[in-house]
């Protein structure tokens, strides 16, 4: 199987949770934040790791996530919608429960786009969330 160029058939991907989603999506998502860092210079060797969590926190996602909700489909808005509404048994300090929930919805987004090998959706999406980084973060 080829891991890095999925097309998971959606009976496949409804079979798994939207927590399941979002863990595959946190590391979707950090992946292509660590790679737009190293990209666009954005932070030094020793920096890197500080740099990638500024953009990958709770509070950070929540933040970013409003720059694509106006570009979501119907059944995109649907998977956001099962993320953020999963029950989750703690939410992390540093991030309010609202600021967990919409981070979590964010990222089953981008694991259930990533099982379909929606890598174009996905760019697109990300790209439009690191515009606004440069005005929210």
């Amino acid at each position: 199987m080829d891991y890095f160029h999925l097309s998971a058939g959606q009976d496949t991907i409804e079979r798994i949770s939207a927590l399941g989603l979002a863990h595959l999506g946190d590391g979707v998502y950090e992946l292509m934040v660590r790679s737009w860092l190293c990209l666009h210079g954005k932070a030094t060797n020793a920096g890197l790791h500080k740099a990638a969590v500024k953009y990958v926190a709770a509070p950070a996602q929540a933040k970013l996530v409003h720059a694509i909700l106006p570009l979501l489909t119907e059944e995109e808005q649907g998977v956001y919608r099962r993320g953020r509404n999963s029950h989750t048994a703690a939410v992390p300090k540093g991030a309010s429960v609202g600021e967990y929930h919409a981070a979590t919805a964010l990222e089953s987004l981008f694991g259930w786009l990533y099982l379909q090998g929606k890598t174009e959706r996905l760019n697109e999406l990300f790209d439009a969330m690191m515009e606004e980084a440069d005005h929210a973060l």
